[in-house]
């Protein structure tokens, strides 16, 4: 889940270089923190939150199949 989420990220940033992804599993929960360049925040969470609602819902959607609850974080 962490390779996955930080090639979905890498890949709407302009300094893919900075972004670290740490995650951290529960029992039942995947927390993902995602670390950008301060440049980049306003990429990642896109216009009234829209992009990064969109990769929030294809990380429910995986984590789903793993029977798993996943919640995205970016930390500034």
């Amino acid at each position: 889940m962490k390779e996955f989420i930080a090639y979905i990220i890498k890949n709407i940033v302009t300094n893919p270089d900075a972004v670290k992804v740490e995650e951290s599993c529960g029992e039942s929960t995947t927390i993902i923190d995602i670390n950008v360049a301060e440049e980049d925040v306003a990429k990642v969470i896109g216009k009234q939150g829209r992009t990064i609602k969109a990769v929030r819902t294809i990380a429910a959607g995986v984590g789903a199949r793993l029977g798993r609850q996943v919640r995205i974080q970016v930390i500034q």
